[in-house]
């Protein structure tokens, strides 16, 4: 059956802007969908299947930082609920436990076979400088449930990270989680993102940052490698400038391969994965498994084409 307006769509988001070029596309193909803003929002478990002929999860673990920590660890609840009434969810709740989790992730790359940097899951700060012992440093502590690098803090030294654990200084995050691991200089200050549709390679993109950034969502990057200025449609029209660069990339056929593999393992239909390659001894690391995918700032200039218009496409596939 396909999206009507008794049986629309449904988007189920939070940011306020990431997903504004997602509405704007559906419009113009006036595709029937409701938006279901996540920070305010019920359901009845008495009820029967809601009308939707498809959820699209795009609930963001960033949610926190904009006053809205309360969406989170709801929407595992609601995603289950609408998977027990048989409704089609994409990045369903599996893929959610995974986005939710870094601790998850590595367990995910570590039964893959596949390299990510060492790291250790505490759940105390005190216990960061003996999870560090035997790693090489510098490291950073992770909160596991973080998003657009929320909270990461780099130590060069294992009396910097003591002081930091014994003084308060450190924040685990919103489940008093964190990993504390290895930092990986990336070589030539890049990391590449390989975004998946439908669990298959979309595109790639390399970003060139400034410095020992984590933040490195893909909307908000301001300038392609030559200098051009990218419209960053999904960002507030104020939104300041980070000096991230970026441009169209072909991944190597075994780490397109290696990719899906990971995003088959994690139930994500519609996500991206980052790697680098350590500036020390050119080893490549994924290091970031992502469920919400805000794809690159002006795709048509960047990749070549509009990757929103593949997703309303897969949309209405799916919604089928």
């Amino acid at each position: 059956m396909t999206a009507t307006a008794e049986r629309p769509i449904a988007i189920y988001y939070e940011h306020p802007d990431w997903f504004r070029p997602l509405f704007q596309a559906l419009d113009r193909r006036g595709v029937p969908y409701v938006r279901l803003d996540a920070a305010r929002h019920r359901f009845d478990a008495a009820d029967g299947r809601p009308p939707y002929a498809l959820v699209f999860n795009r609930m963001s673990p960033s949610a926190y930082l904009r006053g809205h920590g309360n969406a989170i660890f709801y929407t595992l609840h609601y995603l289950a609920y609408l998977e027990r009434h048989g409704v089609r969810v994409i990045n369903g709740y599996g893929a959610y436990v995974t986005e939710t989790s870094k601790a998850l992730q590595l367990s995910l790359l570590e039964r893959l076979g596949l390299p990510y940097p060492p790291a250790r899951v505490i759940n105390h700060p005190a216990l960061a400088p003996g999870a560090a012992r035997g790693l090489r440093f510098p490291v950073v502590v992770k909160p596991n449930i973080g998003g657009s690098g929320a909270g990461v803090r780099r130590f060069e030294t294992p009396e910097g990270l003591e002081q930091a654990a014994h003084t308060g200084a450190l924040e685990l995050g919103i489940d008093h989680t964190a990993l504390v691991q290895e930092y990986i200089p990336p070589d030539e200050r890049r990391i590449v993102r390989v975004e998946v549709l439908g669990g298959r390679y979309l595109y790639a993109i390399r970003i060139y940052t400034p410095g020992d950034s984590f933040n490195l969502c893909p909307a908000d990057v301001c300038q392609t490698v030559g200098g051009a200025e990218l419209v960053r449609a999904a960002c507030p029209v104020d939104a300041p400038k980070n000096d991230l660069r970026v441009e169209g990339y072909a991944p190597a056929p075994e780490i397109v391969e290696q990719v899906e593999g990971i995003m088959r393992a994690a139930r994500i239909e519609v996500g991206g994965v980052e790697y680098l390659i350590d500036a020390r001894d050119g080893r490549l690391y994924y290091y970031d498994i992502n469920a919400l995918s805000n794809f690159v700032a002006d795709a048509l200039r960047v990749v070549g084409f509009d990757p929103f218009t593949r997703l309303v496409d897969y949309l209405e596939r799916e919604a089928e």
